[in-house]
């Protein structure tokens, strides 16, 4: 069999889910101040809304990671994990909204005795957390970072007060949302050899575009809710709808479950509703330029009902917090741009379909390797899956190979 590169687990990486730790506990700290101060400012109904999608997110999160916990129970390799499931407080802990700090726990374990004892097997044990992780924190990101961020700039476009605080805080809030984004690439980048691994001047064009792509989406949503409040809910489920739908005709096969499976199309959706996520088989290509010239109609159609709203009824309304012949060229422009960066990010710095290497344990003696055509200027996204004969392939590995794969083709 061929061999792959070697996990290496290098210290930024670690460094980088150290942060998504804090970044977590701060999002957190804010989240409760965001409640507060809504309730202060007597905004019960928008308070309400923020507590629903808290608690949504938060229990989508716990679903999937006591899902993934489920189906490995018997592949646990952290002593606080195998703690946790010999006591019978997996179920407990997630219930109390509390699984997400377990996995971080078992990934500072692993990332500990890798560096002190230069194991890699550990190595390879913190790679594959973190890519959970990583997941997991995506996840949450669309199903609550988000949504509020939007929530928070129509709180913004009806008041009509931009101070220097709530512009930090809105920027923020992307910023967090893109870095989430970020950090998840990074995590695939450590499927591949070393001269290939994520550099910082290709994560600052990937942040970048992301961060272009996203902002304005976010945005127009915010716009169109603040003149339209009773039909965001219809363009939402209807949209979500179609985009499940195409998440299912694309036959995903992510969980072990269907029930699971259908969770994860759906959670694919509503990541889709912001930004572009490759989840299959076939063209990337084909599907970027599908859904971003989608994406692209949607965006422009809410932002049309927007100006056109505001047209028809601008006594009522009042005076825009941006005049709307500067904001709308000024959208298009941000969005162009994000798009041009993604081009050039793609065209320069993302791996064209490299060897990939999922898992090496040593103690185990078991790897994954995928393995794609020599011709690598080709649109055929075949790969090869390989694992020694007789040893079986856990659930944790089995969805690194099935992210990478698609991550890659």
């Amino acid at each position: 069999m061929e061999e792959g590169t070697p996990f290496m687990l290098r210290p930024s990486d670690s460094l980088l889910s150290v942060l998504s730790l804090l970044l977590y506990l701060l999002d957190v700290a804010l989240d409760a101040w965001a409640v507060v101060s809504l309730a202060q400012e007597e905004e019960y109904v928008l308070m309400a809304l923020l507590i629903v999608l808290l608690l949504g997110s938060s229990v989508l999160l716990q679903v999937f990671s006591w899902t993934w916990y489920s189906e490995s129970a018997g592949d646990l390799t952290t002593s606080v994990e195998k703690f946790t499931q010999r006591r019978g407080l997996m179920t407990p802990l997630h219930v109390l909204q509390l699984g997400v700090f377990l996995r971080f726990a078992g990934l500072l374990e692993s990332s500990i005795f890798s560096f002190r004892q230069e194991n890699t097997f550990h190595e390879g044990v913190a790679v594959h957390l973190s890519h959970d992780l990583s997941m997991l924190r995506m996840f949450e990101a669309f199903a609550e970072s988000a949504p509020q961020l939007a929530l928070m700039m129509v709180i913004v476009i009806r008041s009509r007060k931009l101070q220097l605080f709530t512009v930090v805080k809105l920027l923020g809030l992307l910023g967090a949302l893109t870095f989430t984004m970020l950090s998840y690439h990074r995590n695939m980048r450590a499927f591949v050899p070393d001269k290939l691994k994520m550099g910082w001047f290709s994560s600052v064009v990937y942040f970048l575009w992301n961060l272009l792509l996203i902002g304005p989406r976010v945005l127009c949503v915010a716009l169109f809710a603040s003149v339209l409040p009773c039909y965001v809910p219809a363009h939402f489920l209807s949209l979500w709808t179609l985009l499940l739908v195409w998440a299912w005709w694309q036959n995903t096969d992510f969980m072990e479950t269907r029930a699971g499976e259908w969770l994860y199309r759906a959670t694919v959706a509503l990541i889709w509703y912001f930004s572009w996520f490759n989840v299959s088989d076939g063209s990337t290509k084909l599907s970027g330029i599908v859904y971003h010239t989608f994406t692209g109609f949607d965006t422009a159609l809410l932002l049309g009902l927007w100006f056109w709203k505001r047209s028809v009824e601008s006594a009522r309304l009042g005076p825009p917090l941006i005049e709307p012949y500067v904001l709308i060229p000024a959208i298009a422009l941000v969005y162009a741009a994000g798009l041009v960066l993604k081009l050039v990010y793609y065209w320069k710095c993302h791996p064209n379909q490299p060897p990939l290497e999922l898992v090496k344990e040593p103690r185990l003696e078991m790897h994954a390797c995928v393995r794609v055509p020599a011709n690598l200027e080709t649109d055929s996204n075949e790969t090869e899956t390989t694992t020694p004969a007789g040893e079986p392939e856990t659930t944790g590995r089995r969805r690194m190979r099935h992210m990478a794969a698609h991550f890659y083709c």
